[in-house]
């Protein structure tokens, strides 16, 4: 058994009993140093093996998945105190966290909506015309799904498994991966093809596209960014978004939430981690749950 289990559970009972922290700062520490062992399990690395250079990887890591300054920060925070325990303990002699440097704060770094900007997004729309139900169903599946723009407009019939909790999804290179599916997605997909879509002149070649224009044609990666600009614009949001804002907001809010770190990047068709390996480490059901438990938008449900 990994020696990463025993000692953040040593490290809990520290911060609990020494240091007296409450539960919610003790949860915190806890969900960042879990991401951390998310990371080195991966690489089979023990805790008193881990490096300055693995915890740079490790790092980058996390600015890949678009976390904002304070989050990664935090997390950085989380895990130079578990080395402060592990020096302590003498399980190891220097800490490689020493020279670890915080994200400064300034950087450039992806707009990330909150929760309630995103729910605002979608009150926005206007449900009583046609296009309505499809951009909410679109905002859906960017947000819940985490999809990249050019994998949204490309989304066809023949892609959902609604059944099984899944779509498929072709990313960058070709490459497929399946991404759970949430019940509010699968329910306001199947409202747009039902009330809209079914009603509407498909142009040919079109039929299996699931978001169509007026014309029933393939809606274009400019329209995309047109239909979120005009929401956000109507809600007063002053902060600069595109589609690939839901895709951060996802990965944020279900890291945040504490869902497993390498899930997360499986979910976004990463490419550090789209290799065969991944797959006979990780369940595809495992995945699933953890995702859909995690993500904001079902919690409710």
């Amino acid at each position: 058994m990994s020696s990463w289990n025993r000692y953040i559970k040593d490290f809990v009972s520290f911060l609990k009993i020494e240091k007296g922290l409450a539960e919610n700062s003790i949860f915190a520490y806890q969900n960042d140093v879990n991401k951390l062992m998310d990371f080195a399990l991966f690489k089979r690395i023990e805790p008193a093996a881990l490096n300055s250079q693995h915890l740079k990887e490790f790092v980058a890591e996390l600015y890949d998945l678009g976390l904002s300054a304070r989050s990664q920060a935090r997390i950085i925070s989380g895990v130079k105190q578990f080395f402060g325990f592990l020096l302590l303990e003498d399980v190891i002699k220097d800490d490689p966290s020493e020279l670890l440097e915080m994200p400064r704060i300034g950087r450039k770094l992806p707009e990330v909506l909150s929760i309630e900007e995103i729910d605002q997004l979608m009150a926005a729309i206007d449900l009583s015309k046609n296009e309505g139900h499809r951009n909410r169903a679109i905002l859906e599946t960017l947000y819940s799904c985490g999809l990249r723009v050019s994998e949204l407009v490309n989304l066809r019939f023949s892609d959902l498994y609604f059944e099984e909790g899944f779509i498929r999804v072709v990313g960058k290179g070709n490459k497929e991966r399946l991404v759970p599916v949430s019940p509010t997605v699968e329910k306001e997909i199947n409202i747009y093809k039902d009330h809209i879509r079914n009603h509407q002149n498909i142009q040919p070649g079109n039929e299996n596209i699931v978001f169509l224009n007026r014309r029933g044609a393939k809606l274009t990666r400019v329209m995309i960014f047109t239909i979120i600009k005009d929401l956000a614009n109507a809600i007063g949001l002053k902060k600069t978004i595109s589609p690939h804002t839901f895709r951060h907001s996802f990965a944020t809010h279900l890291i945040e939430g504490g869902a497993n770190l390498r899930a997360v990047q499986e979910m976004l068709g990463h490419e550090s981690i789209t290799t065969t390996e991944i797959y006979t480490h990780l369940d595809q059901r495992f995945l699933r749950d953890a995702i859909i438990s995690f993500h904001p938008r079902n919690i409710e449900h």
